[in-house]
């Protein structure tokens, strides 16, 4: 049984129909149930000027498609932002039923105002932020702290590719449901919702990238490309385009200054600290950056939203490589195409003790997955893919003591530093010496399954005064 507005909105279609050259469109669709919106808006002076849609399904989604048009027009993109499921169900009373096909025009909407967004140059206005929210707990307490702080924040979205394969999608930061999840976050505090489609550039810059270093033969780090590259530049031109000055993101971690030079330091919460993904991230940007989770725990983070009735607060954690969704990023590898050749495996002398089904599979230091019998312990010392050969050894022939970095950057002088070599592993006293396009480490103990394609970040104090990737 349907409302007397929904039946009102759905029979009148004063804007259906199209826009002559639209300078924002977006669509959304819901394949279960045959529903299909699509928006487009004309734009002046940063204005919605005129709003159209074309609806076919049941009477909700149409009159929700023509609801959003008549609450975006005359308004700016950034107003329009700020409309979501719960303005559009106000006045529809949609049955539990149909909340979906609501949700289906808000969806469209939010994609024409990106679009619109894609070439606006707003004026810059002091205090809006771009505040970047993945739909878990950490960004939705910045985004809080923003607020608080008196700031105007606009929240940003990047949406990104994940494996169609992947067996549990919703675990990573950008899925669609992560998307809606930011977006609700945002509107229950009043604030606008930007969310940018960046799959392909992501699949070209991170996922291509991951699958060709397996295929080499490396260890590569996609959190680090993603995080330290990739997002922050996504964010930043972003904040240019709707004139904010600055950047705010839920990363525990810090920024210090040295000789006016910003530097991405560690967080107070040693647990989360998350200086080692944001070595990357370049000065430029780094200076706009406010990192306000950085001077506390994740206790804190939690306790924060409880205590503000955000319901993110009990959102559990997204995982590490997201675009796999959970699933094993070896078999990911394969499907892509880039499985490493298969070869023997073998000693230190080159004795064969058994054979692999490629390189891709294995990585310095580890010990399961070998197919080998042995009295000792055996891991992996290194991987060659060009005869496709694994060479494994006792624990002691894994150690290292120098480390070739390169291409490497030093932000600040330093000689003697603690490098980290792994995400999850303790930084270890090095004397750093410039070589190449890089520098060499010279470590003061030994380091257990170093792998080329790694990052090497190294700290001074609490802050990060050099990035590279390990070659050797």
């Amino acid at each position: 049984m349907y409302s007397d507005a929904v039946v009102e909105r759905a029979l009148a279609g004063l804007r259906a129909g199209d826009v002559e050259r639209p300078d924002g469109t977006g669509a959304a669709g819901n394949p279960a149930c045959g529903d299909a919106v699509q928006l487009q808006l004309q734009l002046s002076g940063g204005r919605i000027v005129r709003a159209r849609r074309r609806a076919f399904g049941c009477p909700h989604a149409v009159a929700a498609a023509e609801l959003a048009c008549e609450l975006s027009e005359g308004g700016s993109l950034l107003e329009a932002a700020r409309i979501g499921v719960a303005d559009l169900e106000h006045v529809l009373a949609p049955a539990e039923a149909n909340r979906e096909c609501v949700a289906l025009a808000v969806d469209a909407l939010h994609e024409a105002v990106a679009s619109g967004l894609e070439h606006a140059e707003l004026p810059l206005a002091e205090d809006r932020v771009a505040v970047a929210m993945s739909g878990g707990v950490d960004s939705a307490v910045a985004l809080l702290k923003t607020v608080r702080a008196g700031l105007q924040p606009v929240g940003v979205t990047l949406r990104l590719w994940i494996d169609p394969q992947a067996p549990d999608s919703d675990r990573a930061c950008c899925s669609p449901a992560s998307v809606r999840a930011a977006r609700s976050a945002c509107h229950a505090l009043g604030v606008p919702h930007v969310t940018l489609d960046l799959r392909d550039g992501f699949r070209a810059e991170v996922v291509d990238e991951f699958v060709v270093a397996h295929a080499a033969g490396r260890t590569p780090n996609p959190c680090m490309r993603c995080n330290g590259g990739f997002r922050f530049h996504a964010l930043a031109a972003f904040a240019d385009r709707i004139g904010a000055a600055r950047l705010v993101t839920g990363h525990y971690a810090r920024v210090e200054r040295r000789a006016g030079r910003p530097l991405v330091a560690q967080a107070v919460d040693e647990t989360k600290d998350q200086s080692y993904m944001l070595a990357g991230v370049p000065p430029e940007i780094l200076a706009r950056v406010w990192f306000p989770l950085g001077e506390q725990a994740k206790t804190q983070t939690r306790a924060e939203a409880r205590a503000a009735g955000l319901e993110a607060a009990e959102r559990r954690e997204s995982q590490e490589v997201c675009f796999v969704g959970g699933g094993d990023h070896r078999a990911f590898v394969e499907r892509m195409g880039g499985a490493g050749p298969a070869g023997a495996i073998t000693d230190a002398r080159g004795q064969v003790l058994g054979r692999h089904a490629g390189v891709h599979r294995f990585t310095p230091g580890q010990r399961r997955g070998l197919g080998l019998s042995s009295r000792l312990p055996l891991y992996v010392l290194a991987t060659d893919a060009a005869d496709g050969r694994v060479t494994v050894g006792g624990r002691d022939e894994l150690a290292r003591t120098s480390v070739t970095v390169s291409p490497g950057s030093l932000y600040a002088p330093a000689a003697r530093v603690h490098a980290k070599l792994r995400y999850r592993s303790p930084a270890v006293a090095a004397t750093v010496r410039a070589q190449g396009e890089g520098f060499l480490l010279e470590l003061d103990e030994p380091v257990y399954g170093v792998a080329p394609g790694q990052a090497a970040v190294l700290y001074d104090g609490a802050a990060v005064v050099g990035v590279g990737t390990i070659a050797g």
